[in-house]
């Protein structure tokens, strides 16, 4: 039988695109993902030792868009996403993203909002035009913040010098100069009330028959008369088979750390460490945030590295060599007729989960 749509890759642009297709467009769709689970990056799951951890990094979900948020609505409660960050720097923890307590932590005494804002004025180092990541946090904090909080993290986790990278990298991070330690600034910040792997599961459930997926499944596996058209939601340039040359990505590395006898260990869900003397970059401790109530924790350490065949891409490496190439990709792209990228590794660009769904939502509202 005959799919309309073979869609490769089981994470949110995967799974959305075939819930729109299957029930709003009455398609029939193929999805195929190499993995043994769906949700991609996004899967959370329960530990030998029963903790609900995220095993691919922490996702922390939020969005300014109540379209994103209502839709998945469909799919899971929500509970309230509490997500508090430290940083790890000269052996203390500050607070995280930089504001007024950061500020207080800085000159050992309280302060208040004029202080650290005649303060940052004396520090920010201004340029004609903020071209890369070292501008974009100089301008905004200077020389000391820039080395204490950024500089270091920020090497480790691309692997190369912050004035090598789009100045959007470093300016996800909002600066603040009241006491609000939130990490983000997002209208809605939530986590689904069951977990992730929850909420896939109910979207797939939606679908009926008539959606398949196939697990540990390549898509090459697929012949070309199963299916009508495609969407790809993995490396543009492995589709071509890098032909043009191979897109930069960062991976991933992850260590597991279970506590049978504490409840919580770390002050908060996420502690960065901006040394670049410490190997790992971040430790995420879901229960902070999972509320969840069960005997012991986990601890995860995340490392960056370099990513080469055979790994699981995460990160897309913005830089103006790499946005030349994807661009020739996306030319590349717009040659074929009936396949469709979409997602973060499909369009090589950092997008949130929310970004993604708002993406994916758009592809399916024009198909006719």
């Amino acid at each position: 039988m005959k799919y309309d749509y073979l869609i490769v890759g089981a994470g949110f642009s995967g799974l959305v695109a075939a819930e729109r297709l299957c029930n709003e467009h009455g398609k029939r769709c193929l999805i195929v993902e190499k993995r043994n689970h769906i949700g991609g990056n996004c899967h959370d799951c329960y530990d030998e030792h029963g903790v609900l951890i995220h095993p691919y990094g922490p996702h922390y979900f939020r969005t300014n868009s109540d379209e994103v948020l209502q839709y998945l609505s469909r799919f899971t409660e929500w509970i309230i996403g509490n997500y508090k960050v430290k940083l790890h720097c000269d052996d203390r923890e500050w607070s995280f993203p930089i504001n007024l307590e950061t500020f207080e932590q800085y000159i050992g005494r309280v302060s208040n909002t004029d202080e650290m804002e005649e303060w940052l004025s004396s520090q920010r180092i201004n340029f004609e035009q903020v071209t890369n990541s070292e501008e974009a946090v100089l301008s905004k904090v200077g020389k000391k913040w820039y080395d204490m909080f950024f500089k270091g993290y920020t090497s480790k986790q691309w692997n190369c010098h912050p004035s090598e990278l789009s100045p959007s990298v470093c300016n996800r991070i909002p600066i603040r100069t009241v006491k609000d330690d939130r990490y983000f600034n997002d209208k809605h910040q939530c986590l689904p009330k069951h977990g992730y792997h929850k909420l896939f599961n109910n979207l797939v459930e939606t679908c009926g028959d008539r959606l398949e997926i196939r697990l540990d499944t390549d898509h090459s596996q697929i012949s070309d008369d199963e299916w009508s058209e495609m969407i790809f939601t993995g490396p543009i340039d492995a589709f071509f088979n890098h032909r043009l040359g191979s897109l930069p990505y960062r991976s991933l590395r992850f260590e597991r750390e279970h506590h049978a006898d504490e409840d919580l260990l770390q002050p908060c869900v996420q502690v960065n460490y901006s040394s670049a003397d410490i190997r790992h970059t971040r430790t995420v401790e879901s229960k902070h945030i999972t509320k969840q109530k069960t005997k012991g924790t986990t601890i995860i350490r995340e490392f960056p590295q370099d990513y080469t065949e055979g790994m699981d891409p995460y990160y897309p490496v913005p830089n103006e060599e790499s946005k030349k190439l994807y661009e020739k990709y996306r030319h590349l792209s717009e040659s074929l007729n009936n396949v469709h990228f979409l997602g973060r590794l499909g369009t090589y660009k950092y997008y949130n989960m929310d970004q993604v769904v708002a993406m994916t939502l758009k592809f399916a509202k024009n198909i006719s």
